[in-house]
């Protein structure tokens, strides 16, 4: 039995020993969120941020479910911030149409203020010139939007760092 694999196996191999594939990441499943997970979510269709507090205090967004310390379960909740620190980031030239935005963005890891930990999202910025790490950002929700990590949009400059123009994103 022949398959197109077979016939057209879409890896290759380049003249200087190099070697690509083709690779395609997806999760076709669903499930529940529970309860700390479901609030967080939920907070964020509101366009806001609520973090859990440790037993020493830490404040975790996103959530943390047990307290890493004592392993009991977390009870207490804060709002925080939706601005913060990029911590460290990543530049996304060419995204998929699963990803978050349709064009070049920049993946962050974002210390929201009054946060002890950093949340992984994306930042809607031109090109990689206009990242830095230690810019600050802000949160941009989706109005109307249902729980979800949909409802976050993206994080984008503030303040002295939101100096770009909106300019090409092709």
């Amino acid at each position: 039995m022949t398959d197109a694999s077979d016939t057209d196996p879409g890896y290759a191999l380049a003249p200087d020993g190099s070697f690509t594939a083709p690779l395609t990441l997806a999760y076709p499943y669903s499930r529940t969120v529970g309860p700390t997970y479901g609030r967080f979510l939920t907070g964020l269709a509101e366009g806001r941020f609520v973090a859990t507090v440790g037993s020493d205090g830490r404040v975790f967004v996103p959530p943390a479910e047990f307290d890493p310390t004592t392993g009991q379960a977390l009870d207490q909740w804060v709002d925080i911030a939706a601005e913060g620190t990029v911590e460290s980031w990543s530049w996304q030239p060419e995204p998929s149409d699963a990803q978050p935005l349709d064009h070049p963005f920049a993946w962050v890891l974002v210390r929201l203020d009054g946060a002890d930990t950093a949340l992984l999202h994306v930042c809607d910025v031109p090109d990689p010139g206009a990242m830095e790490t230690g810019m600050r950002v802000r949160a941009r929700f989706v109005d109307g939007a249902d729980p979800g990590m949909g409802a976050l949009e993206c994080f984008e400059p503030i303040g002295d760092d939101a100096g770009n123009d909106g300019g090409d994103r092709s």
